[in-house]
């Protein structure tokens, strides 16, 4: 009789797939203390408000990945690197756009791999007798995916909430894979963040307020991107230092980053031209169809036009940035 697919052949078929790093990471019937603990961080960060009003952080099947795929034995964490090194402007009258932005949205692009993956481990298992069920997401999912990449040994949570790979350093975008078929797991990654603390001495806003603590209501990403009020707050505004959507400079200073970045090999991930030294003047009165017309197929598009607005108004209206 065949057998399933064992760990070696997913993780093949994987890399054969375009990802950069496969791990799996075992899922025990019951949460073992590791996963409990992450649990428990995360209910403590929603507790202290540092999610602002992102509710679905708060679902209850981020806590416990079993209610999220009854009968899950096994994740397959995937990563795939987005880095470009192209510069951020350093025109006063140009917004900066974070990397991972830059290109074709990466839900699309880490799905299509993901639902590949998917369909070949129930083909099969199927084929083998031993039918399984799967569930994949890319940041899409009720699924604490950076603990969960720890677990499958592609890399550590960082102190800046990232997952940092000794490879590709953060500029990494997760997926993850939920099966009921038992794989051997990869060994958990030990943290290699130390006594470092670029990126909370480097974040204008103090919104690192912890080693491995962010608090979105600080946060120059979060509010440019999910805030959706009308106005930015005061507290905000005066430090986005041109950051139209998004912000990188906790993975700028990074040692590791600096050290270990390289290059795409990605197509889709290349910067589309006008993401990389946007007009802050012609952002600030962006109508609906150039909206449309300029950020589809984009994870851009998650700012919706009044947001745009909002943002590049708030950094004019400040005058000229103070320097990162």
């Amino acid at each position: 009789m065949n057998v399933p697919p064992n760990r070696q052949q997913v993780t093949d078929y994987a890399l054969g797939l375009g990802f950069h790093r496969v791990g799996i990471a075992a899922v025990e019937a019951s949460p073992s203390d590791t996963e409990q603990t992450a649990a428990d961080h995360l209910q403590q960060w929603i507790k202290e408000g540092y999610q602002a009003d992102m509710a679905w952080m708060d679902s209850p099947k981020r806590q416990n990945v079993r209610q999220v795929l009854p009968g899950v034995r096994s994740i397959i964490c995937v990563a795939l690197n987005y880095y470009t090194p192209h510069p951020q402007p350093t025109d006063p009258a140009q917004g900066k756009i974070s990397r991972y932005a830059r290109g074709r949205d990466y839900h699309r692009v880490l799905h299509k791999r993901l639902k590949a993956l998917s369909d070949w481990l129930e083909q099969e298992a199927q084929a083998a007798g031993h039918p399984v069920q799967v569930r994949y997401y890319a940041d899409t999912g009720p699924v604490q995916d950076k603990f969960w990449a720890q677990q499958a040994g592609l890399g550590w949570l960082a102190k800046n909430g990232n997952v940092i790979t000794r490879q590709y350093g953060s500029w990494v975008f997760l997926g993850e894979l939920l099966t009921t078929l038992e794989l051997e797991p990869d060994r958990p990654h030990p943290n290699h963040c130390g006594t470092c603390t670029r990126c909370l001495d480097a974040c204008p806003t103090g919104a690192i307020t912890q080693p491995y603590v962010v608090d979105a209501n600080r946060c120059i990403a979060y509010h440019t991107i999910e805030n959706r009020a009308d106005t930015l707050p005061d507290t905000i505004v005066p430090h986005l230092k041109n950051w139209v959507a998004g912000c990188d400079i906790c993975q700028e200073v990074c040692p590791w980053n600096i050290r270990f970045a390289q290059p795409t090999d990605v197509a889709e991930f290349q910067p589309y031209p006008h993401h990389l030294s946007p007009s802050l003047a012609d952002l600030a009165q962006i109508s609906e169809a150039e909206w449309d017309e300029r950020f589809r197929a984009s994870a851009l598009r998650r700012i919706k036009p009044a947001m745009w607005r909002r943002n590049a108004q708030a950094i004019l209206q400040n005058g000229e940035p103070s320097s990162p």
